[in-house]
């Protein structure tokens, strides 16, 4: 059984966090003012999810990771909803967040309800050091969607 548990940025495990996020540095621009999730199985972390006030009533997604063992198993799913469901339960009326153009994570928060409402060009070229690769196909531009609760 998943449980999901709010935590504080230090009982984040960044191995986690780095698997969507390969920047420490952007990691902790926004850890310290965000609100953490850790999804656990049988104490094991699994997944975690970040996500922070930017607006009144409005959060940014800044990072959900799956453990690549337990990948497909329907855990981000879980704390997708999961999280969402808590952001609801507090008032706010939306999420966004930053994806590339492609890939399963589009189509992940896709299935959520999550839809696209701009497209940063070059963002993923001019915000990190090194390349980063999906697929074999470098990302450059962001894809900026949002979920109205």
């Amino acid at each position: 059984m998943l449980n999901i548990v709010t935590v504080s940025q230090e009982k984040m495990p960044m191995y986690l966090l780095l698997e969507a996020d390969p920047s420490v540095d952007s990691i902790n621009s926004y850890l310290d003012t965000s609100l953490c999730y850790l999804a656990q199985k049988s104490g094991v972390p699994v997944g975690v999810c970040v996500l922070g006030h930017i607006e009144d009533a409005t959060m940014e997604l800044y990072n959900i990771a799956v453990s690549p063992s337990v990948q497909k198993h329907g855990i981000g799913t879980q704390l997708l909803h999961h999280v969402i469901g808590e952001a609801r339960a507090e008032g706010v009326g939306r999420i966004e967040l930053g994806t590339g153009t492609f890939g399963y994570q589009l189509a992940f928060y896709q299935r959520a309800g999550f839809r696209v409402e701009a497209v940063i060009k070059n963002h993923f070229v001019d915000n990190y050091d090194e390349p980063i690769f999906e697929s074999g196909i470098q990302l450059r531009d962001m894809l900026r969607l949002v979920l109205v609760l």
